[in-house]
């Protein structure tokens, strides 16, 4: 069974940085799959926040954190890291490690995505 254990999350002022890291177990193909971090803010929907491919060459980003996260993969490590530069409090979330559900396929709609990890706190404070 594939198991995602995300870590890295905690209470920073607006404008500083976070680094989350998503380690994966369980699996002997991690490098086909296209891997994701989620968030999740009190009374809203769990969002996309940022997409890689299983190779790491194709990345999507929601518009509200371009330019500010990226999104990279070790598939040697088994891991996803999330670096999140110039936050902001409404960045404020419980972050989310997914798998996606097929080999060699990409998306960025939640539907897609069959593994995920038990979330690690972002608090962004003013």
């Amino acid at each position: 069974q594939v198991q995602l254990v995300e870590s890295g999350g905690g209470l920073v002022q607006a404008g500083g940085s976070l680094r989350l890291s998503c380690a994966a177990s369980g699996t002997l193909t991690f490098s086909s799959y296209t891997m994701a971090w989620f968030r999740q803010a009190p009374g809203k929907e769990r969002e996309s926040v940022a997409v890689v491919s299983w190779n790491g060459v194709t990345k999507f980003y929601s518009d509200s954190v371009k330019a500010r996260f990226t999104i990279s993969r070790d598939n040697g490590a088994k891991t996803v890291v999330l670096q999140m530069d110039s936050l902001k409090p409404e960045d404020t979330a419980l972050y989310f490690c997914a798998r996606f559900r097929t080999s060699y396929s990409i998306s960025e709609n939640e539907r897609d995505f069959a593994f995920w990890g038990q979330g690690t706190q972002v608090t962004v404070s003013s």
